[in-house]
């Protein structure tokens, strides 16, 4: 019999297959197999970096590019407040030399020589000028009390705000 041969016995019946290397050659690779399996099936733990880091990290960087914004926009308007304070000391000199020149310029008896030449006025007789008297001026005094009310009033005004709000 070349495939199966079958042995009968009184107790059992056992077919026995030919021997062939063919499934120990299955069996090796189904081990190397199965440990590529392990390996690839095996979790490794690799240190990681974690979505919340990422994201921290990145609103932490947004937030100091501002802050150095904001630094820079502080100094430009410094510089600006420096440039426009030397630049008003310059203006209120030149306004004090203007105001200095203006002020030297006018001339009484020019005012007057024009007023009289070329708009005819002339100076009032004595018929037109009216004196006018007038009482003392008012006086007032100033009275310094030194009684020592100044607690008394400050707790006067306690009172009287507490009274007001129970109201």
């Amino acid at each position: 019999m070349s495939g199966n041969t079958a042995m009968l016995n009184a107790e059992t019946i056992r077919v026995e297959a030919p021997v062939e290397k063919q499934p120990r050659v299955r069996q090796k690779n189904k081990k190397i197999i199965d440990a590529k399996s392990k390996v690839f099936c095996e979790i490794k733990r690799v240190p990681g970096i974690s979505v919340f880091a990422i994201i921290g990290t990145l609103i932490i960087s947004v937030l100091m590019v501002f802050v150095v914004l904001a630094q820079v926009s502080y100094n430009e308007a410094a510089s600006e407040a420096v440039r426009l304070s030397a630049h008003l000391r310059e203006l209120t000199e030149m306004h004090r030399t203007l105001e200095l020149a203006f002020e030297s310029s006018i001339d009484i008896k020019e005012i007057e020589r024009v007023a009289r030449d070329e708009l005819g006025m002339s100076r009032p007789d004595t018929a037109q000028i009216i004196s006018i008297t007038t009482t003392p001026r008012d006086t007032a005094t100033v009275v310094v009390d030194d009684t020592g009310r100044g607690l008394q009033g400050f707790t006067d005004f306690i009172k009287s705000l507490t009274e007001y709000f129970r109201k």
